[in-house]
């Protein structure tokens, strides 16, 4: 089976195929195996803390001429203070209502990041799915994350974040081949038989970012339209986009993994400790491809960042930067 989002995700892309009818409201994300379920924001985490001095503070660059934006006394930032992530993580910050295109240069100015050692990167208005235009915008390098690069974020007057980044770690998923090979620190550690989206309800191409993870999650196939198709708790649940795709444990991989595909959306795994040894290895920020499949996932979509070319990235910076 798969999440709410996945088949949330899988429905947005047979509403266009005219195969499902028009998606319900979203569920809400609770513990449980392999569900679904988030309408908060990929992007929205905890609420900025005061900003404090750090002793470890990497630079940043210095207070610009411009006022600080009011926007940023309310911002959210998906990065808690001290944590360790994956190296596709981007820094991720909301704000409760839309920033006016006037002020987002102004915005990206007092959004201060120093690296340790130095890493060039800009920030990019990306269209949250569950936000409006002008509720978010993110950070990241042209490439990946350097493993051990520490950073620090502040959010103008109001807030402070420091962070590091850990080994590198990346799940290539091959639909067509039905396999899964993680490779850490540049070298493939493991390959394990897979069952992805079946036709019609294709899990999303392009690359992915742990997002979150949980032992269980509840899925409710009712609540994106599919009927009863599924409802319960899956287990060793590892969120990768906010309409609902997970990779997870799903007790019909124990069958068609490695054979074909056959749940709403998400990657299954076998329950004879595939899953669970997966699960416990991945951390947020971790990096997920899937290849062979149909249409890309959105940069707004969960953590869908590195789909965009760096000239796209640009693109969409307000300061250019």
């Amino acid at each position: 089976m798969s999440a709410h989002h996945s088949a949330h995700h899988s429905t947005d892309r047979s509403r266009r195929r005219t195969v499902l009818g028009a998606l319900t409201a979203a569920c809400a994300l609770v513990l449980g195996a392999t569900g679904c379920a988030a309408t908060t924001s990929s992007a929205a985490a905890e609420p900025s803390r005061q900003a404090t001095p750090h002793s470890s503070a990497a630079p940043g660059r210095t207070a610009p001429a411009v006022p600080e934006p009011a926007a940023l006394a309310g911002a959210r930032v998906n990065v808690g203070e001290g944590a360790t992530v994956g190296v596709g993580m981007p820094i991720s910050v909301t704000f409760p209502r839309p920033v006016p295109p006037a002020q987002r240069a102004a915005v990206e100015h007092w959004l201060t990041v120093g690296t340790e050692p130095a890493v060039s990167g800009a920030w990019s208005w990306v269209k949250d799915r569950n936000l409006l235009d002008g509720q978010r915008v993110d950070y990241r390098p042209p490439a990946y994350w350097k493993p051990g690069t520490r950073v620090t974020l502040r959010v103008g007057t109001h807030a402070v974040r420091h962070f590091a980044v850990g080994r590198s770690l990346t799940a290539t998923v091959d639909v067509r081949r039905h396999t899964m090979t993680v490779t850490e620190d540049g070298r493939p550690v493991t390959r394990v038989p897979v069952t992805a989206g079946r036709p019609g309800l294709d899990t999303w191409n392009g690359t992915m970012v742990v997002m979150d993870k949980q032992p269980k999650v509840y899925m409710d196939s009712r609540t994106v339209g599919l009927g009863d198709a599924y409802h319960g708790y899956y287990a060793w649940a590892v969120h990768v986009t906010t309409s609902g795709t997970y990779v997870h444990q799903n007790p019909n991989a124990d069958t068609y993994a490695g054979r074909s595909n056959v749940t709403h959306g998400c990657v299954g795994l076998a329950t004879d400790g595939t899953a669970e040894r997966f699960y416990r290895r991945v951390i947020p920020g971790d990096v997920i491809r899937v290849t062979g499949s149909l249409e890309t996932v959105e940069a707004g979509n969960g953590y869908g960042d590195w789909n965009l070319t760096w000239s796209q990235w640009l693109a969409h910076s307000a300061s250019k930067a």
